[in-house]
């Protein structure tokens, strides 16, 4: 019984091995007709944006250079033509479609083309020549206002739509000023790299549970947009300092700086910080 089971268990072995290069080979030309049958689809509806998207794609290469595809070739790079010159013509239709999208999601976006803006922290801008936009230095490879409206919204839910108490929070920024001075034997008073109190700041956001297990999936991100725009968002609270009088104090240059928002909603390069009261 043993011997029997031993010969099936190694021809299974066998049997698969020798599937699995032929189901890969398999899955590949699943995947390139489905991508074909999404130009198709694409081309039904006339969504040139996406077709634009869909034949700049690798895949479209891996279908043009597939045997039994090429005579697609041909045909996609009609519709590539196609695209491109549907998108490009579509530039001065962009602004008044965006501004559109933008309001139809109660965005409330100033557009300086190429560039654009949503609320403080929020900024983008369009490239069309290859079809991408960047919103807050992440890469939508996309110019169809309806992605990017969807990629802002998403933006505006991580910085704004979260719970926030100005007063909780600039009391936490100095808890954080406080604890540093503390093991530095200093006063308040004395700056701290900004570098380093935002390490400091995020290492004191975490729960007690990731410090007895440092796994990465509870760990508690805090991002430099976030603590910009919270950062921004106390300014604009003007809760007069922290419960116990203490004042805040940013300072600009560009030796080990980070990019947040200053109290006149403007970009810059922040250095240092420091509570005197």
């Amino acid at each position: 019984m043993a011997n029997g089971e031993a010969f099936l268990e190694e021809m299974q072995e066998g049997l698969s091995e020798v599937l699995r290069p032929y189901q890969q080979r398999l899955n590949r030309r699943q995947r390139m007709a489905d991508f074909v049958r999404q130009c198709i689809r694409c081309a039904g509806r006339n969504d040139f944006f996406q077709l634009d998207e869909l034949l700049r794609s690798r895949m479209a290469d891996d279908v043009e250079a597939e045997t039994g595809l090429k005579t697609c070739k041909e045909l996609l790079d009609q519709l590539r033509g196609y695209a491109d010159e549907q998108v490009e013509l579509y530039r001065i239709q962009f602004i008044k479609d965006l501004k559109a999208q933008a309001k139809e999601a109660e965005l409330p976006m100033e557009i300086d083309f190429p560039r654009f803006t949503v609320l403080k922290g929020i900024e983008g801008s369009v490239d069309f020549t290859v079809r991408k936009t960047v919103i807050n230095n992440k890469t939508l490879k996309s110019v169809d206002p309806r992605r990017i409206i969807t990629a802002v919204r998403r933006v505006k839910q991580q910085l704004y739509d979260r719970p926030y108490d100005p007063q909780a929070f600039i009391d936490g920024l100095y808890q954080v000023y406080a604890d540093i001075l503390k093991k530095e034997q200093e006063k308040p008073g004395k700056t701290v790299p900004m570098q380093q109190f935002y390490l400091e700041y995020v290492i004191s956001l975490q729960s007690r549970s990731f410090f007895q297990d440092m796994d990465k999936g509870k760990f508690r991100g805090y991002s430099l947009d976030q603590f910009a725009v919270d950062l921004w968002r106390y300014f604009q609270a003007r809760t007069g300092g922290t419960s116990d009088g203490y004042a805040l104090q940013i300072r600009s240059g560009r030796s080990r700086a980070l990019w947040l928002i200053d109290s006149d909603g403007e970009r810059r390069q922040i250095t240092t910080i420091a509570f005197q009261k």
